[in-house]
């Protein structure tokens, strides 16, 4: 199965990402999922599901039956199928859902349209899927405000290279309005944002810097190209932002969302 575009930074294993990411996407799928208005008797469509953080939610809460998703990354949707048998789970990108019109009573992406190369056309595609009536919503880190395992991260990385791609900065959507704005764009109404907030425990920091290490996303890409001094020296700095744990520690993480219906 070749990668669809945009997969290129998530082609990881889904045990992999569990230990950097899935440990905040987890928590964030309820919240998420009860955000949405996720009810019994719904059909829902987990739009870039990862290993299936979101997709196990939607399982717990409306059965095997009403649950699909998929994903362009193709370790991920072999991930997503195995921890949740039975549901229809499809490679695939937002901009070019496989799934027919109508079919669903919501369409979700959590911490997706980051990652969309169009993201109207991914707006597009959510809304033809989506009964009329139906909803439609997505949730983002917000990297500005206090996802702060990211934040700390790219706060260390400038103060070591100014020019390091902070995703604040280079991506869309982390702050107030933009997907409200993105819904809006898309003909969608009774639209409703807000802020989820989640949190993690480490072990210590190790555990944190081994996310980082397995190169997932924007964050681990930037630090496995790093040569391997530069690499320490962002090491130090993120230990020293984080006040130099050397015990277990817990972070927040907040994310905006956004709903609208068709």
């Amino acid at each position: 199965m070749e990668p669809v575009a945009g997969a290129r930074t998530f082609a990881t294993s889904g045990e992999a990402y569990d230990a950097f990411m899935g440990r905040y996407s987890r928590p964030l799928a309820a919240e998420f999922a009860t955000f949405a208005g996720v009810a019994d008797g719904d059909r829902a469509l987990d739009v870039g599901c990862g290993p299936g953080a979101l997709t196990t939610e939607l399982v717990g809460r409306l059965g095997v039956a009403d649950v699909a998703a998929c994903d362009p990354s193709p370790p991920f949707v072999a991930a997503c199928a195995e921890r949740n048998p039975g549901v229809d789970v499809r490679p695939g990108s937002a901009e070019q859902l496989p799934f027919g019109d109508a079919a669903f009573d919501l369409a979700l992406a959590q911490l997706v349209l980051h990652f969309v190369s169009d993201p109207p056309r991914a707006a597009a595609e959510m809304t033809r899927v989506a009964r009329p009536g139906g909803t439609i919503a997505a949730c983002v880190w917000d990297f500005g405000k206090e996802m702060r395992l990211l934040r700390t991260f790219w706060d260390a990385a400038l103060s070591l290279d100014p020019d390091a791609p902070d995703e604040d900065r280079v991506l869309r959507f982390g702050r107030p309005g933009e997907l409200s704005q993105w819904l809006a764009d898309a003909g969608l109404g009774h639209i409703v944002e807000a802020e989820l907030t989640v949190h993690t425990t480490y072990g210590g920091f190790d555990e944190l810097w081994g996310g980082f290490e397995a190169g997932i996303g924007p964050a681990g890409s930037y630090c496995l190209a790093l040569p391997t001094d530069h690499r320490g020296a962002l090491r130090d700095a993120l230990l020293e932002r984080l006040g130099s744990p050397t015990g277990p520690f817990t972070l927040d993480a907040v994310a905006r969302a956004a709903k609208g219906v068709r």
